[in-house]
């Protein structure tokens, strides 16, 4: 029994591609996000979730059938040499989100391919990029006591979660090739929309 045990579990697989990781994401981000009104310290996970949600659907976005537009500067000319050598490609290295930001943004790289790219509108673009760095803050977090106030949190998740609707759900800019993936996300993204507008009218009578 035990051997026929092992056999099975060598045979399982976590299959997974870059529009389930995207969906998945925003789904754990919603899933932590239903337990802030409990504990607080729930916002670690949210945080990291969602970054990565945005990194995701940012990736998704440049795409465009060969992946090139979303890998670092360095990865990318290794990678053309590579091509223009007939030789085999290299490891491939995925740009920064701050970097992957920048270029749904930008007048060229976001409008590749018909994509329409990503204007922030009011105080959005600095709310995007402290997501980042709140997320580096836990993901390398250094001996010390931090006290993170959560009042602006709403915002900077509200904020990031329209970057991620505008570019996977609003926009033509990802071809999904799941439904099911598309339908996950946006069902997530949702229900994530609807707990940050109850936080931020929360936060805002408690700070009155």
């Amino acid at each position: 029994m035990r051997r026929s045990k092992t056999r099975t579990l060598a045979g399982m697989y976590l299959r997974t591609d870059e529009e389930f990781e995207a969906a998945n994401a925003m789904e754990m981000a919603t899933q932590f996000a239903s337990k802030l009104t409990e504990d607080l310290h729930q916002w670690r996970w949210v945080i990291i979730a969602l970054h990565n949600a945005a990194q995701g659907v940012m990736v998704l976005s440049l795409r465009h059938g060969n992946g090139l537009l979303a890998l670092s500067d360095e990865s990318y000319a290794a990678w053309m040499t590579a091509y223009e050598k007939n030789e085999p490609p290299p490891p491939e290295k995925l740009d920064s989100y701050l970097n992957l930001y920048k270029k749904v943004k930008h007048k060229q790289w976001g409008q590749v391919g018909g994509n329409a790219r990503f204007i922030p509108t009011g105080t959005e673009g600095g709310d995007i990029r402290r997501l980042n760095s709140l997320r580096n803050e836990f993901i390398h977090f250094t001996p010390k006591g931090w006290s993170l106030e959560v009042t602006g949190l709403p915002r900077i998740s509200l904020a990031t979660a329209r970057l991620v609707s505008f570019l996977a759900l609003e926009t033509t800019n990802v071809f999904w090739h799941s439904p099911e993936a598309r339908a996950r996300l946006a069902a997530a993204h949702a229900r994530f929309v609807e707990y940050m507008l109850q936080l931020r009218t929360l936060y805002a009578q408690n700070a009155g």
